[in-house]
């Protein structure tokens, strides 16, 4: 699915059928965060006697959005808005010779730099901004076991994500994306990755304690929000000894 296609469906629906403008009107109250995150959503016959309209209609509204994964309903309890991503492990893809599962575990976060910059030309329009405007760039190194393990480049967009910068880096945390919820008011709901491999350059090597062009796995990233619109960009790379790739195919 394309960046922009949890709205772009619904924008469809809405114009074609009444259920599907109805989907539209529940998706804005979620993303004006009348309804939070992880909260449940009033019962069926309620929102039909709000709405006006049959229950039948509104059942398949709020198909539409557990579909688009905006919604999830929970057996015996209700419907609620899902919760955003929190770690969204990279972990997953690598394993540095652990016992356990690495994937559960949340690496330590040092960040090395946190500046405001001018976003290049493809760096702005990843955000949907103009080439000049204002983004965080941090440089973040996550460690295990007492070994820096994974080396990050991040970029958001400013003025969004202004409130970080009045938070010493040292209190950030290991988690960003829990961050951007509590002091941002930002809510990750999804984030697609892509890998690549190449070699270490001289510094990034030295920043891992790897050897001068050593093989390495890169994970980019584009996080976005509840709009859809992209919030993160990020670059990681690790050993690309230490990559691992699991796929179950039935």
């Amino acid at each position: 699915m394309r960046d922009n296609d949890l709205f772009q469906m619904t924008a469809v629906a809405a114009g074609v059928s009444r259920y599907g403008q109805i989907a539209a009107q529940l998706q804005a109250k979620i993303v004006s965060g009348e309804w939070p995150p992880g909260d449940a959503i009033p019962a069926e016959g309620t929102l039909a006697k709000e709405f006006g309209i049959a229950l039948g209609t509104i059942r398949q509204a709020i198909a539409v959005l557990v579909q688009e994964g905006l919604l999830e309903r929970v057996q015996g309890k209700g419907t609620f808005v899902r919760k955003g991503l929190t770690g969204a492990s990279l972990m997953r893809f690598f394993r540095f010779g652990r016992e356990g599962n690495d994937e559960r575990v949340v690496p330590r976060s040092e960040i090395l730099s946190c500046r405001a910059v001018r976003l290049d030309k493809a760096m702005a329009a990843r955000f949907g901004l103009p080439a000049g405007a204002r983004g965080l760039a941090i440089a973040r190194r996550r460690w295990l076991d007492d070994k820096p393990r994974l080396l990050e480049s991040i970029w958001l967009p400013l003025p969004r994500c202004e409130a970080l910068q009045q938070i010493p880096v040292a209190e950030w945390g290991d988690l960003l994306y829990p961050l951007l919820g509590r002091r941002c008011g930002i809510t990750v709901h999804r984030a697609v990755d892509e890998v690549t491999f190449r070699t270490l350059a001289a510094d990034e090597a030295g920043l891992l304690e790897l050897p001068d062009a050593h093989p390495c796995a890169v994970v980019t990233r584009h996080a976005f929000d509840l709009r859809g619109s992209c919030i993160e960009y990020r670059l990681t790379r690790g050993d690309a000894f230490a990559f691992r790739y699991t796929a179950d195919i039935r």
